[in-house]
């Protein structure tokens, strides 16, 4: 049995006053290049995943996100490769500043129910009816 440590990724469920959520575009040259995703990414050593969450967010989108502001919602765990990837995934109401896709080729805001007709990584595709439930 394979013990390596799992690869643990965190991602935001952003959601806007009309209650829809943020996916962004992998770039190209990325595994899964061109599929929707929430924005997030992996969690360096020794961070926290909050921490690595608002790092992200800061990065890709150019909004800053407080600690508070990030509620735990819901996780997936999925083979990565060779690798196991922990995908922990949280609700973020409120933010400042407007996102935007800094890293990413696009950006949209869509309603959870649209979800289910983007395509999405394999991870992401089982939290569509959690989240739903959320918003």
């Amino acid at each position: 049995m394979d013990m390596a440590q799992p690869l643990m990724v965190v991602a935001a469920a952003l959601i806007d006053g009309d209650g829809r959520l943020l996916v962004q575009q992998r770039p190209d040259g990325k595994a899964m290049a061109g599929l929707w995703e929430f924005p997030g990414g992996k969690v360096e050593v020794g961070e926290l995943p909050e921490a690595a969450l608002i790092r992200e967010l800061r990065e890709e989108l150019g909004i800053d996100v407080e600690k508070a502001c990030l509620a735990p919602a819901c996780f997936a765990s999925e083979p990565l490769g060779t690798r196991h990837m922990l995908l922990l995934v949280y609700i973020c109401r409120k933010w400042r500043g407007i996102p935007q896709a800094i890293e990413a080729p696009a950006i949209k805001w869509v309603r959870p129910l649209d979800l289910h007709g983007l395509d999405m990584p394999p991870a992401d595709k089982p939290l569509i009816g959690l989240l739903e439930a959320l918003v």
